[in-house]
């Protein structure tokens, strides 16, 4: 379809079961009811500039119950961001309120205990998102950051933190007018990530690692990105919108198994 269009692929597709593996190029696993397919693809236009867009459904036709309930911790963080983008914010203040949102849903799931706000300052939440919320998108995927991330991310007043899952934010400093921008929260579930994480007894007393190790090591994991250019007053989608609430995207997988 990219090369029909003129162009090709923006970067070498993600299309796995194992959402939880970030990056993950390996197409030969067999795909089973219960399991969520991630794609994060992109078409690169005739003139060079490039998609980057995520979407994760159900293999079956309906989310399970634990699959519902993460799937809306991502929307809900994503939505978040969204309405946050506008001239002058920093992309590190949108990224912090998104992640957020996260611990807030993962609280509510009793996944975690505390305050939403000092679980993000800790960096708890980043055992479940451990890459920043977006980057800038151009005419490469991740556009001029071959100049230097820090560079094109950040500047003077706004510097690159070294907390795990902040350090890995690439875009921090103030949006401005003209930006074009993707906005991708995710909710993961890695079980090396974990097992190391309570080996060393990190933050014991607010993550629940029994009820981790009992229902999610094999859950996988979620992500939903759009592309998005700041305009003078705050933000337009670039592209058709994509289906994003669970009943849509359950519809259409419905539809493709009947058909």
């Amino acid at each position: 379809i990219a090369q029909q269009g003129g162009g090709d692929i923006s970067f070498p597709i993600i299309l796995t079961v194992n959402g939880h593996i970030l990056h993950n190029h390996e197409y030969h696993n067999e795909l089973k009811n219960g399991q969520l397919l991630l794609v994060d693809c992109g078409a690169e236009t005739a003139m060079g500039y490039a998609g980057d867009r995520t979407s994760t459904m159900p293999v079956a036709g309906k989310f399970t119950s634990m699959q519902n309930d993460i799937y809306q911790t991502v929307l809900d963080s994503y939505n978040t961001a969204v309405h946050l983008l506008k001239p002058g914010i920093s992309y590190k203040e949108v990224h912090i309120k998104a992640v957020e949102s996260i611990a807030n849903s993962l609280i509510d799931l009793k996944i975690l205990k505390g305050n939403p706000s000092d679980v993000v300052e800790q960096g708890i939440h980043a055992l479940f998102m451990p890459h920043g919320l977006g980057h800038m998108l151009g005419i490469d995927v991740h556009d001029m950051e071959n100049l230097g991330e820090d560079l094109v991310g950040y500047n003077d007043h706004i510097k690159r933190s070294t907390q795990f899952g902040l350090k890995s934010l690439r875009l921090g400093r103030e949006l401005e007018q003209g930006f074009v921008l993707t906005v991708e929260p995710g909710v993961y579930f890695i079980p090396e990530l974990i097992k190391k994480w309570k080996s060393e007894g990190k933050f014991k007393d607010s993550i629940n690692y029994s009820l981790l190790e009992k229902e999610y090591l094999t859950f996988g994991g979620i992500r939903i990105e759009d592309d998005y250019h700041i305009t003078s007053k705050g933000y337009e989608l670039l592209g058709e919108p994509l289906p994003r609430g669970i009943k849509e995207i359950e519809a259409i997988r419905e539809r493709a198994i009947g058909e």
